[in-house]
């Protein structure tokens, strides 16, 4: 057996004793697949982790930057109580028809609201409309601006609010100074930003498993 083959089937096992998909999330992962979209979406037991940080966070309102197929956006919005908030901004039109049909067979379309378009558009109009702060921000889309994102969701927090930043380890080409990559420079610069920012406490864990070797980093908005 391979490493990766290792790997997957550790998070098979995981996934059928810790995480297992129900019909709503299979039907989510499969119409995704239909249409196109990337398989970059979050395994079941990452979706599981995302969704018991929100619960110990006692999350009532959420930020999602990346919406994809929406399947991180169900575990999430699964978290929320019934009066909770959900906002998910998606780059993609394609991808956020196929997210809403994906969070209205998950019963879960009053929780939700899609907006698509550039999130550096979104967040400004976001901030505009001074919502409550969001307990939780899961920033999962283009790397290269994840250091935007993370000042952004700096703005749209407060303190106790988590920020996750997903794939921060890029197969490990975080850590080649060499690679000049926008996805790896913008990953550096936002851990730095976390490292260094007076009113982030962070940390970033490397992980294995189906999507081969990535990683994420968790911060804790201070006073």
């Amino acid at each position: 057996m391979s490493e990766s083959q290792l790997w997957d089937a550790v998070d098979d096992y995981f996934t059928a004793h810790l995480a297992p998909d129900d019909e709503t999330l299979e039907a989510a992962v499969r119409d995704s697949e239909t249409a196109g979209l990337p398989q970059i979406a979050v395994t079941a037991p990452q979706g599981k982790f995302l969704h018991l940080l929100a619960l110990i966070q006692g999350a009532r309102t959420v930020l999602e930057i990346g919406t994809l197929g929406g399947y991180s956006t169900i575990w999430l919005a699964r978290a929320l109580p019934a009066d909770g908030r959900l906002v998910s901004l998606e780059y993609s039109a394609r991808h956020a028809e196929v997210a809403t049909r994906n969070i209205a067979r998950a019963g879960l379309d009053k929780l939700v609201e899609v907006r698509v378009g550039p999130a550096l558009e979104s967040l400004p109009r976001l901030a505009d409309e001074n919502p409550a702060p969001f307990d939780l921000v899961f920033i999962d889309a283009d790397k290269a601006n994840n250091p935007h994102y993370v000042e952004w969701a700096l703005r749209l927090t407060r303190a106790g609010s988590l920020i996750v930043v997903d794939n921060v380890v890029r197969g490990g080409r975080v850590a080649d100074a060499d690679d000049t990559s926008p996805d790896v420079v913008g990953t550096r610069a936002a851990l730095e930003l976390i490292g260094g920012h007076p009113r982030l406490s962070g940390t970033a864990l490397q992980t294995v498993g189906a999507k081969g070797y990535d990683g994420f980093a968790l911060a804790r908005v201070l006073a």
